[in-house]
């Protein structure tokens, strides 16, 4: 029997080999770990979030990134405060409250707005004589308390020369919402446009029945939703936030382009969705609050500081907060991208 002998080749390569092994740990160690925290379902609006996750672009900025679902922006906000999480996608109203709630706190802050217009949504069914915001006086409207379309119900009131206490409030959980007002429990219901519209019509509305009165329609210019970063995100590790504001600016753009190949992402991360609702729950969502006018000749992830500071001081009234918020705690523009690489 030959013994095959050990030569120096043999041994280069089971050098290599080794610095390999030594060399992957140190690189993956490069990667800093990401936390990331949605406000609702993995649904097509999260499809953004989800392709700069498996297709590499937050890895690109050497990021490690974790996205876990969530039970509301309020929640998500909380989440980011506490320490739990990085970051996460919440609304501007839900901000606003955090810190009217507890001023002097080192909250979260916005780091680029995805939603430049509210979703906030009355809806509806004909029927019951609602055609238009005067007709709700003295019915009964339904959503959860934590819902940011009733809390900015007074704003969406006042801009409709609508009394507040002439409506009476029912709450549920959210699951029941739209269950309700198709059973004839409530009159309306307040909630998302791109989530009511469908959820109604999965629990057998007529979609010409439907009478959606959104908030942005009938004089109410609240922002929407946005990426925020923890104080100590943006103060410890700036790169890591613009790194991955960086790689989901990347990402939207490609969905704004592309939503049907966006939204095989939302799929693969839950493959019990209906591929084709959460592709127009997606589209909904892009042609009404994501790819508005005010973006396409601003670019995507800035906003307007007289905007914000007007709506802010709305959102502190209609709330009923404890302290006034200073809007420039709210949003923090030093992590955008270049204006031309925002442009759609």
């Amino acid at each position: 029997m030959s013994v095959r002998r050990f030569t120096r080749r043999d041994a280069l390569k089971t050098a290599a080999a080794g610095s390999a092994l030594v060399l992957a740990p140190a690189l993956r160690a490069q990667e800093v770990a990401v936390k990331f925290t949605l406000d609702w379902r993995f649904e097509g609006p999260s499809a953004p979030f989800l392709m700069a996750l498996e297709k590499g672009y937050f890895k690109a900025e050497k990021l490690n990134v974790t996205i876990d679902s969530g039970a509301g922006s309020p929640a998500a906000i909380q989440r980011v405060a506490t320490g739990g999480y990085d970051m996460s996608f919440g609304d501007f109203s839900s901000l606003t409250e955090f810190y009217g709630n507890n001023p002097g706190i080192p909250g979260p802050a916005a780091v680029y707005v995805v939603y430049e217009r509210s979703p906030a949504t009355v809806f509806a069914l004909k029927g019951k004589g609602i055609a238009k915001p005067g007709d709700l006086v003295g019915k009964k409207l339904g959503a959860p308390v934590f819902d940011g379309g009733r809390k900015a119900f007074p704003i969406f009131a006042k801009a409709n020369g609508i009394d507040p206490t002439k409506v009476q409030w029912t709450s549920m959980e959210p699951a029941l919402r739209e269950t309700m007002l198709v059973r004839g429990d409530v009159d309306a219901i307040t909630g998302f446009y791109f989530t009511g519209m469908l959820s109604l019509i999965a629990r057998g509305a007529k979609e010409e029945d439907i009478v959606a009165m959104q908030y942005k329609d009938h004089g109410v210019n609240l922002y929407g939703s946005g990426i925020l970063a923890s104080s100590e995100m943006i103060v410890k590790r700036p790169d890591v936030v613009r790194g991955f504001v960086k790689a989901f600016n990347r990402a939207l753009k490609e969905t704004i382009a592309k939503p049907e190949e966006a939204i095989t992402f939302v799929k693969k991360r839950d493959g019990l969705i209906n591929e084709q609702l959460e592709l127009r729950r997606l589209k909904l969502c892009l042609d009404n609050f994501i790819n508005t006018p005010a973006v396409k000749a601003n670019g995507l992830g800035s906003l307007d500081r007289a905007r914000l500071a007007e709506t802010t001081k709305l959102v502190v009234s209609a709330f009923g907060l404890k302290s006034p918020v200073d809007p420039s705690v709210l949003f923090n523009p030093l992590f955008l991208p270049p204006a031309a690489d925002r442009k759609i």
